[in-house]
This record gives structure tokens, sequence and C-alpha cells, in this order.
């Protein structure tokens, strides 16, 4: 597991560094259009990649980090058994999901590098390049969601339900305040040693 913590959060960070830039080079499209009466011309279709691609590539981290979006509200009057067969029902069917997008992502992959097909925009990029990193985020995505899974099935059997919610359920609000005391307690200790 500790493997794909590390892999997940180099994932992460570079999803966000390419949504980021993607804001920089919108932003700056914006200023030369109102000031200059300028524009850098396929701005939006690299922002649009940089959008798909950096999303593939943090699902995985959210999904260690139990960061994905859940409507809990039945969820929560649940018995705890009940609760973890559903936890590990809903990994495994959005692995599955994304398993499927990534199988049918090949078959768009496939068809751009036989083609030879490029962006319509004046940049005329070959659309295999972002439709391949696209395609590694989302197969990333589907093995540290596979991994996981196993792991938490294997953990529901040898330590009890408990230790596989950890894993694969909803965060608790308890849970979510001591993470946020935890944030701020580390970021205090590292003021106070600068």
């Amino acid at each position: 597991m500790t493997w794909m913590h590390r892999f997940s959060q180099w994932s992460l960070w570079f999803g966000g560094s390419l949504i980021l830039l993607a804001a920089i080079l919108i932003g700056i499209d914006v200023l030369m259009r109102k000031f200059l009466l300028l524009s850098i011309g396929g701005s939006d279709e690299l922002a649009g990649y940089a959008l798909a691609i950096g999303t593939a590539w943090s699902l995985g981290a959210a999904l260690l980090d139990r960061a994905h979006i859940r409507i809990d509200s039945l969820y929560l009057l649940f018995p705890g058994a009940l609760r973890v067969i559903l936890d590990l029902v809903g990994v495994a069917l959005m692995v599955f999901f994304f398993g499927l997008i990534a199988w049918h992502g090949w078959g768009v992959v496939d068809q751009s590098w036989t083609s030879g097909s490029r962006s319509q925009s004046a940049l005329e990029i070959p659309t295999v390049i972002p439709q391949l990193l696209w395609l590694a985020g989302l197969i990333s995505f589907v093995v540290i969601g596979t991994v996981l899974f196993v792991k938490a099935v294997h953990v529901a059997r040898t330590k009890g339900r408990w230790a596989a919610s950890a894993l694969v359920g909803t965060k608790s609000a308890q849970e979510e305040v001591e993470e946020e005391m935890r944030g701020i307690q580390e970021r205090a200790a590292q003021e106070a040693v600068n």
C-alpha cells in the first residue's frame, strides 16, 4: 500500500499542476485579449487536455484518501456490516466503470494512432499524445482501485469490518475533524521551525 500512496501523491501533484498551468494559460489569454487584442491560439484546447489528463491522474489519490463524494444520508442508518458490503460494492462498481472507460479509451487511442489524427485547431497536436496520457491515468486508477478492493476484502476477512471501513468507507465527521486538527498542528509545527 505504501507504493500506491506514493504513486498517487505523485499523480495528484502531476494532475494538479496540469490544471494549474491550464488556469494560468487561460488567464494570460484573457488578459492578452483584453489589453493587447491578441490571443494565444489553442489555449482552450490545451486547457481541455489538461483537465481530462489531470482529473484521470488524480482519481487514484482521491480513492485512497476516501475523498470521492458520496451521498450518505441513508448509509449512516445501516448496520456496520451492511455499510462495509456497500462500500466494497461501491468500489468494485467504480473500478469496473472506469475499467470500461479505459477499455473503450484504448479503442479511441488505437484509432487515433492508426489514422494519424490531429486536433482541428491551429496547433494540430497529434491526438494520440493527450489521449495516451489520459488513458494512462485511467489505467493507474483501475490498478489502484483493484488493489485497494482486494486489500479491503482481505482486511475485512482477517481484521473485521471496522478495519475494512477505514480503507474504503466514507469518512465520519469525527475523522474529518481529526484530520483537520492534524493538519493545523503540522502547519503550526512547521511555522515554529521556520
